[in-house]
């Protein structure tokens, strides 16, 4: 019967995507490795990898043992903390993935604070604006808005997201603030220009209980949410953007919101993370402290180091 070492060379060797980016996880030989899940493969009677000279793929059965094999590995990773006595205190690599700019204002300052506060936990964080795969990838856990897609994960919902629709006083001055949804038309747009297919995103609003998209023709096409706040702030248009990306501009008077009692319904922003019965002590305080930020939205930055101590004080269950 193939030994525990035998799943976790094969686990991680599906999660890195090759024998040598496993090996170096685990501080073994890629040969090792290699041959540890052959012996395995032949054990089952089941062919787990596809094999090429740079990378390892999942077969069919591949991709179903190695579901398991994470939930399993995840038990035995936190039965082996809780039996040392380490169940309270976060501590290896807590890889999380998030949007870059909402990473980069509400998140970073948490994270950093979480990271000093635990001298022996490290941080790999990575913001982007693609979805990636939190397997494959070796994520623990994944910062997203909106609506979810993956039924594999398990969501923790934390804050929500505004869009606000926003101009400078200046613009205002000149074309006039508009006071119904159908005055738009009259007015330049800002329009971010979506990466994923090249389009516009369309204005979202609600009007008379309903929602309502609108495609305005814009003058500014960019691809970027804070090149948008910026080109407002300059005066050339109106610019729809989350509510965390206008929050200093709307404080100190650059921007003012438009139409805002016609905003759209908010997002949901949640923390996914792949299912497993038990989460690494790591994993459990990244999630107390954004469930600290429930009750009152995203947290100012003179209120940061209390929204972690607050949360990681708590005891253990």
């Amino acid at each position: 019967m193939p030994g525990l070492q035998s799943y976790m060379a094969f686990a991680e060797t599906a999660k890195r995507g090759s024998f040598a980016a496993a090996a170096r996880e685990l501080g073994s030989a890629p040969s090792t490795l290699a041959k540890a899940v052959t012996r395995l493969e032949a054990s089952l009677g089941v062919k787990l990898l596809h094999r090429t000279t740079r990378r390892v793929g999942l077969t069919a059965d591949g991709e179903r043992l190695f579901q398991r094999c994470q939930r399993v590995l995840a038990e035995v990773d936190e039965l082996h903390a809780e039996a040392a006595g380490t169940r309270a205190a976060p501590r290896g690599t807590l890889r999380i993935d998030m949007p870059i700019v909402y990473g980069r204002r509400i998140l970073l300052p948490l994270l950093a604070q979480l990271v000093r506060r635990h001298p022996e936990l490290a941080l790999d964080a990575r913001l982007h604006d693609e979805q990636v795969d939190l397997v494959k990838e070796g994520i623990d856990v994944a910062i997203r808005i909106g609506a979810l897609r993956d039924s594999r994960l398990v969501a923790r919902r934390f804050a929500h997201q505004a869009l606000l629709l926003c101009a400078s006083p200046g613009y205002l001055a000149e074309r006039g603030t508009p006071k119904r949804v159908d005055a738009l038309a009259a007015h330049a747009a800002i329009a971010f220009r979506m990466p994923s297919n090249g389009r516009d995103r369309p204005w979202q609003f609600r009007a008379r209980g309903r929602a309502v998209e609108l495609h305005p023709a814009s003058r500014v096409q960019l691809n970027d949410g804070e090149s948008m706040v910026a080109a407002a702030c300059m005066g050339l248009g109106l610019a729809q953007v989350p509510d965390y990306m206008v929050q200093r501009e709307l404080a100190d008077g650059r921007l003012v919101e438009v139409l805002g009692e016609h905003r759209p319904a908010t997002m949901p922003i949640s923390a996914v993370y792949p299912g497993a019965r038990l989460l690494p002590a790591r994993v459990r305080a990244l999630l107390e402290v954004l469930d600290s930020l429930r009750d009152d939205g995203a947290p100012r930055a003179g209120d940061v180091e209390a929204h972690v101590r607050s949360a990681t004080a708590r005891k253990p269950r």
